[in-house]
């Protein structure tokens, strides 16, 4: 079928604002079709390469951050924390579940969130809901679209994208660095511990082979600083992506220059909606979020939209059930698609299915329900024969408070409770749900 970039403007869907000055809207959008891309051809077919490695079982995927980006929270701080929590999960998911890892952060893009409702029931009345940053305010006065909001998510993701590969390709990211990356209120814990005498291995063992290798020569590189970072979000605001779609320069190929992978949420994954019909003409990297209702012959709609020539590495299928539901919904759903010989990469979203109404009218998540369902994907993986392939999560490197539990015993939500969206791991949850991840991948390979 043939396709062109605005395609998706014939389909409507809710999740899609109605702008009050629609010129202004076009303008914006036309603004932006002339700014350089944020991420480029090459980087998206090395990571569509990493990602069938990961489909064929010989690698991992960690694709973390946080649920909602702001202009407010925007700073060098914020986003190196998150970057070296990222570093280190990678680390513990490497050496402990020995596989390589294939890291991307929900970094440079996630501005707009998906809502059930248009509006929202105030004290001062009914208003417009807030939909992210790139759309509106949080505040109930600026609830109004403003497509200026846009271009300003545009520069902010250009600039932390920046700053993100300073970090990955400057030295940032060496490994010898490994001790170094634990964040201060990380204090005395089993997890500290764990990750502590994990660092020390790592450098025994390097200094173990530097010694080997100058007795034979000396081939070991002094210094293995750079990494392979990538940037994720879910498309969601069409006009932005529409308006930062390219064409590759070697294969003239339609690219998403947004970010290098790009998904569908449980609200936008319609085999006939407009997102679906924007993805399907990129070569970008797509997950798709597959929560209790997904139906298999819905998601084999939808690769075949989106995949039609089966190419591995194309889909991440990022399954978010629930404790409650997990083990049916996962198992029915992984033995379609691999009855169908479809060619995915298997992740667990822990997070999504797991929300709790806390006492305080607080929304929260139980650490033990986030580690409990990805075991329950291991297990399902496992008895499938298919490759647990990723993790899913939302987190962060600050210390906030908003998910209960884990070994620093979470229990105070109004300690620091930040989210403008759902509740995050904090970094020392996010290094201890790593552990536990990597423990049960060895575990499968025993």
């Amino acid at each position: 079928m043939s396709w062109s970039r605005g395609g998706w403007r014939s389909r409507k869907s809710s999740q899609i604002p109605d702008y009050p000055n629609p010129p202004a809207l076009r303008e914006a959008e036309d603004r932006l079709k002339t700014y350089p891309p944020l991420v480029f051809a090459g980087e998206i077919r090395q990571l569509k390469s990493e990602l069938a490695r990961v489909a064929d079982g010989g690698g991992f995927l960690l694709q973390g951050g946080d649920c909602a980006e702001t202009f407010a929270d925007f700073n060098t701080f914020n986003i190196r924390d998150t970057f070296r929590v990222l570093l280190q999960m990678a680390l513990i998911l490497t050496f402990v579940g020995e596989k390589p890892v294939v890291r991307v952060g929900r970094v440079a893009g996630q501005f707009a969130k998906p809502r059930s409702n248009p509006t929202e029931k105030t004290p001062e009345g009914e208003i417009p809901s807030y939909r992210g940053d790139m759309i509106n305010r949080r505040e109930p006065a600026g609830r109004t679209p403003d497509p200026e909001r846009m271009i300003r998510a545009y520069f902010q993701s250009a600039a932390t994208l920046n700053l993100l590969r300073a970090f990955a390709g400057g030295g940032y990211a060496d490994i010898h660095k490994a001790s170094k990356w634990l964040l201060d209120f990380v204090g005395k814990s089993p997890v500290r511990e764990k990750y502590e005498a994990l660092a020390r291995g790592i450098d025994k063992t390097i200094g173990v082979m530097r010694a080997y290798e100058s007795l034979e020569g000396g081939a070991l590189p002094a210094h293995p600083q750079r990494i392979d970072f990538y940037s994720s979000h879910e498309a969601l605001f069409l006009p932005y992506e529409e308006a930062l779609c390219r064409n590759d320069s070697l294969t003239g190929d339609p690219v998403a220059g947004s970010a290098h992978f790009l998904w569908l949420g449980e609200r936008t994954r319609d085999p006939e909606g407009p997102h679906t019909e924007f993805l399907r003409g990129v070569v970008n990297p797509i997950g798709i979020k597959c929560g209790p209702g997904a139906e298999p012959r819905e998601i084999e709609r939808l690769l075949e939209k989106l995949n039609p020539d089966n190419e591995k590495g194309r889909i991440t299928l990022i399954l978010r059930a629930g404790v409650g539901k997990a083990e049916l919904a996962y198992s029915r759903l992984i033995r379609e698609i691999v009855s169908a010989g479809r060619e995915v990469v298997w992740c667990i979203d822990p997070m999504h299915g797991n929300p709790r109404l806390h006492s305080s009218g607080v929304k929260t998540r139980y650490f033990t329900d986030i580690l409990y369902e990805c075991k329950i994907f291991i297990e399902v993986c496992r008895a499938e024969k298919v490759h647990p392939g990723g993790l899913h999560l939302e987190m962060t490197g600050k210390n906030v408070s908003e998910c209960l539990g884990g070994f620093d015993s979470v229990d105070d939500l109004s300690r620091d409770y930040e989210t403008t969206c759902d509740p995050r791991l904090n970094a020392s949850q996010a290094l201890e749900l790593a552990f536990a991840v990597a423990e049960c991948l060895a575990a499968d390979r025993g």
